[in-house]
């Protein structure tokens, strides 16, 4: 389906780079992503796929918003504190673009929720924090053949990749493949 002229003027600066094109911002619309929370990693992440044109972006988060993160949780405000994270994710985001559909899953990412939740996402970004949600995403995005971009920081350092080990190249567990023993890694 061809891109409707308000669709066309919004995203017209990305429709222009030869490398996105019409075609690109229609692929993009089509796509969708699940993200691992809305906090650190995700806020930044979440408003740049809403804001690109990702169709649908989906949430899994299950915390509240906290005074005390929003120096880094920009996809949350003042308002929200107190109140759920997809709530005030999903009121943001669609703020952001309207044409965006944000599905909204309450809870943690866990191997008990996984194949069912991933199996409905193009792609899975992770921003947790803990190894064990971490691991859980990279074996199932895995065996369902699906690319994780995974990102992590710790203080002022950060690191971001995307294993895609369906198209060749290796998974989270090639480069960890166990996680440390509890209280040896700082969360």
């Amino acid at each position: 389906m061809s891109l409707t002229s308000e669709e066309q003027a919004r995203y017209s600066r990305q429709i222009m780079l030869g490398q996105i094109g019409e075609a690109g911002q229609e692929r993009l619309r089509a796509s969708s992503i699940l993200c691992i929370g809305s906090g650190g990693l995700g806020s930044p992440a979440l408003l740049y796929l809403a804001a690109a044109g990702v169709g649908r972006i989906g949430i899994i988060d299950p915390d509240v918003v906290d005074l005390t993160n929003l120096h880094r949780q920009i996809l949350h405000d003042t308002d929200w504190v107190g109140r759920p994270k997809l709530d005030s994710a999903r009121a943001r985001l669609q703020q952001v673009n309207p044409h965006v559909e944000v599905v909204t899953h309450e809870g943690r990412f866990t191997a008990a929720n996984a194949r069912e939740l991933l199996s409905d996402y193009d792609a899975l970004l992770d921003g947790s924090d803990n190894f064990p949600t971490r691991f859980a995403a990279n074996d199932f995005a895995f065996f369902l053949k699906k690319p994780l971009i995974h990102g992590a920081i710790f203080q002022f350092e950060g690191q971001f990749t995307t294993f895609a080990p369906h198209l060749g190249g290796p998974c989270y567990r090639c480069l960890l493949p166990e996680a440390p023993p509890e209280g040896t890694v700082p969360t």
